[in-house]
C-alpha cells in the first residue's frame, strides 16, 4: 500500500457557492474524509480508534488554493503524514485534477489524538507499536506555509453571535471543526464574494464548544485582503482564531 493515499471526488452543484465554485467548507469536509480514509485503511483511523475510547481531533488546518473546482468537476485529494510526536502529528494535502495535472491548491493540518473519556491528548504511538512511523513521508511536495500564530488585538470589533444546535455537533460529540470554517466565511456579505475570492484560510482550534454554546466573533483587519478572526464560546473562553486572505 503506498504511503501517499488518493481520493477521488465529486463538486456537486449542491455543494458550490453561487459561482459555481466549491465552497471552502466542503472542501474541507473532502480532506478530512481523505485523512480518514488514509488512516482507516492502514489502521490507525477513527474505527478502530473508538473501539479503544480513542480519536483524533483536528488541531489547525491551512487551506491555500489557486483555484476551486468548478461544479461538476472530478478531482483528487491527495493526503499523507508528513510527521508524529508524542502528542500530535501533521498531514499534508494536494487537491489535483482527477489525472494528477492540474493543481488546485495545498492543506496543512495537525492532529492530536485524545482520550475520548477524559478528553485529554494521549500517546499516539501507542496505537500498534507507532505503527504510524511506518507511513512518513518527509519529502512530499506541499509548498504554502504552515498555520502560524493568528495574532489579535483588544481592538477586534464583535461581528456576530450566533447559537449552536444538532446541526453544529459531530461523532466527537463537539462543535464541528468545518462548522467553523462556515460560520467564519459567513462573516462576510454575499457582494463581498462577488469581488473576492478565498485564497488561504486557517485555523487553530485551542478549546471545545459543544451544542447549545453561543459563538461570538471578534474581527480585525490585518492588512488589505487579510483579516483575522477570534471566536469565543459561552463563558468568554477562546475555542479558535482564524485568518482568512482574499484575492
Amino acid at each position: 500500500m503506498d504511503k501517499v493515499g488518493r481520493y477521488e471526488f465529486l463538486a456537486e452543484p449542491f455543494h458550490c457557492d453561487f459561482s459555481g465554485r466549491l465552497f471552502m467548507g466542503h472542501l474541507g469536509n473532502h480532506m478530512l474524509n481523505a485523512a480518514d480514509f488514509h488512516s482507516t485503511d492502514r489502521g490507525f483511523g477513527m474505527k478502530y480508534l473508538m473501539t479503544i475510547q480513542r480519536s483524533w481531533v483536528l488541531s489547525r488546518l491551512a487551506i491555500e488554493m489557486n483555484e476551486m473546482p468548478a461544479q461538476y468537476t472530478r478531482f483528487r485529494v491527495e493526503t499523507w503524514v508528513e510527521n508524529a510526536m508524542r502528542f500530535f502529528t501533521s498531514r499534508n494535502f494536494r487537491v489535483c485534477s482527477s489525472d494528477g495535472e492540474k493543481v488546485f491548491g495545498y492543506g496543512r493540518s495537525i492532529w492530536a489524538m485524545i482520550d475520548t473519556e477524559t478528553r485529554q491528548p494521549t500517546d499516539i504511538f501507542s496505537i500498534d507499536n507507532g505503527a504510524i512511523n511506518d507511513w512518513i513521508v518527509k519529502d512530499g511536495e506541499c509548498p504554502i506555509q504552515k498555520g502560524g500564530r493568528v495574532k489579535m488585538s483588544e481592538e477586534a470589533k464583535l461581528v456576530r453571535t450566533i447559537d449552536t444546535y444538532y446541526n453544529d455537533v459531530d461523532i466527537n460529540g463537539h462543535i464541528n471543526s468545518v462548522k467553523y470554517i462556515e460560520h467564519v466565511l459567513d462573516l462576510w456579505p454575499l457582494d463581498w464574494y462577488q469581488q473576492h475570492r478565498i485564497r488561504r484560510f486557517e485555523i487553530a482550534y485551542v478549546a471545545e464548544a459543544h451544542a447549545g454554546d453561543q459563538l461570538s466573533f471578534y474581527r480585525e483587519q490585518e492588512a488589505e485582503g487579510a483579516f483575522n478572526v477570534r471566536i469565543v464560546k459561552t463563558g468568554d473562553v477562546e475555542v479558535a482564531r482564524a485568518a482568512v486572505h482574499f484575492a
